[in-house]
């Protein structure tokens, strides 16, 4: 009976040797030292290594676990860099405190928030993670993609700038980092992926008519936001900025009437921080590109039989501001009743702008605001009564109403 024992476990270890010295090579495969930090998808993506011998048994595959403490490394090594140059932000108000962070971008003091953060702000106290606290003045906002700039007077040894990344390379699926103050709680440190680019949400500022403007370009993400995140960083791991941190989906509140996170956030695209930056930091408003139209973000197969239309791709067009740049091309809305109370037929499709096709209109969006500035031309391609047709439009600048 002994020597049985014996022999089982002389097999046992036999077999965890031979597992062991097929397995060690591989990782190898992953990323070398030099790469770390180059490369988000390299550090986690797994290699699946399949028998190619014809003459063995079945086919077995076996999954290489990545190398999880290269990955710890490289997360901890980015906080210890980045880490510094996020700040939380307190603002003292007749409502009361609240609470939301922000990033150093420069050593001349300026830091970017969101506008919703500072908003009410009477008093607004930034604190570093260094532990200073210093008052900041608001220079710069924009309503439109919910962005604020905040300068402090401050110590240049006291300011470490992050690097602002370029987002039109962000893809589906790769690793992000975000770090702000949820809750008052500073320094905090929450890992997901990119979920989704190209979202749209409502901006802050309103049309004359009581309408909200849309902010294009978010990025989609499931790293967890929760209230006091929002104007942080959203980092890939790289330690660049990619995203601003701006808004959950919630489907509830705690007890205590907080949101509720649900694995959904949004961050204003990096690109157009860029873009405003200059003006906001100079205390000007930053001019965006009006079309002058709305439209139904996409449409169903259903929908798209009840306005005869031969496909379901597209932005249809429901309202036309008179006189706007879009009024002014040619570019016309619905207006013939359907069988479905308040959609109107005989509008146009918007399938195209300067030769690109368009699925839904947050693409047409985010092509506009990253690409287009006011006076600008743009040529855009719409299914009008089963003919595809071109019209030129010079963009407007979206109108202020006050703000």
């Amino acid at each position: 009976m002994k020597i049985r024992k014996f022999r089982l476990l002389l097999v046992a270890v036999v077999l965890i040797l031979a597992a062991l010295a097929c397995s060690i090579p591989q990782l190898d495969t992953f990323v070398s030292q030099e790469s770390v930090g180059k490369d988000a998808t390299e550090v986690i993506t797994p290699e699946v290594v399949v028998q190619d011998d014809p003459n063995s048994e079945p086919q077995s595959t076996t999954l290489i676990i990545p190398n999880e403490v290269l990955l710890e490394d490289t997360l901890v090594d980015l906080y210890s860099r980045v880490s510094p140059g996020v700040v939380s932000i307190q603002i003292f108000s007749d409502l009361g405190t609240g609470y939301g962070s922000g990033f150093v971008v420069d050593k001349e003091g300026y830091i970017v928030t969101n506008y919703h953060v500072v908003e009410q702000a009477g008093d607004i106290e930034v604190q570093f993670p260094s532990g200073l606290k210093v008052f900041g003045e608001l220079v710069g906002v924009d309503l439109d993609s919910d962005l604020a700039v905040v300068r402090v007077d401050v110590d240049p040894d006291e300011l470490y700038p992050l690097t602002l990344g370029d987002s039109s390379q962000v893809r589906v699926g790769q690793s992000v980092i975000a770090i702000g103050n949820p809750y008052g709680l500073t320094g905090t440190m929450t890992t997901g992926i990119v979920s989704a680019r190209g979202r749209t949400l409502e901006s802050i500022r309103q049309t004359e008519s009581g309408q909200y403007f849309s902010a294009g370009d978010l990025i989609q993400t499931d790293a967890t936001i929760n209230p006091g995140n929002s104007g942080g960083p959203l980092l890939n791991l790289n330690g660049e900025v990619i995203g601003i941190n701006r808004a959950i989906r919630t489907s509830g509140t705690t007890i205590t009437g907080e949101a509720v996170n649900s694995g959904i956030g949004f961050a204003v695209s990096s690109n157009i921080l860029q873009l405003v930056l200059p003006a906001l930091e100079a205390g000007e408003t930053y001019g965006y590109p009006y079309l002058g139209l709305s439209a139904i973000p996409s449409l169903s197969l259903t929908e798209s039989d009840f306005l005869g239309l031969s496909q379901a791709n597209g932005a249809y067009v429901v309202e036309v501001v008179p006189d706007g740049p879009a009024d002014q091309a040619g570019i016309q809305a619905g207006s013939q009743p359907t069988e479905v109370q308040g959609l109107y037929g005989g509008g146009d499709m918007i399938i195209g702008v300067d030769s690109i096709e368009i699925h839904h209109f947050s693409e047409l969006l985010s092509y506009m605001m990253l690409n287009k500035k006011p006076g600008d031309q743009m040529v855009i391609a719409v299914l009008r009564d089963g003919e595809e047709l071109d019209f030129n439009v010079t963009l407007g600048e979206r109108p202020s109403n006050g703000f």
